[in-house]
């Protein structure tokens, strides 16, 4: 069985989406992105799942769902 592992999310300032992405470690990429941006933060889209589907709604453009 393949492990549900990795987050979607958008890294946003306000309601403006900054960046899209996956990772399996929210916290560290937040400080990541902070690091390069001023401000914002991290919201995980849906629930955790498989690498293979992260990269995949990666690819489709991020979008929610």
């Amino acid at each position: 069985m393949t492990k549900r592992n990795t987050y979607k999310y958008h890294f946003k300032d306000g309601n403006k989406v900054i960046h899209r992405g996956i990772t399996n470690d929210p916290q560290r990429r937040e400080g990541e992105h902070l690091q390069d941006f001023s401000g914002g933060h991290l919201k995980q889209i849906g629930r955790r799942t498989t690498r293979d589907a992260a990269l995949k709604w990666e690819r489709d453009g991020g979008k929610d769902s």
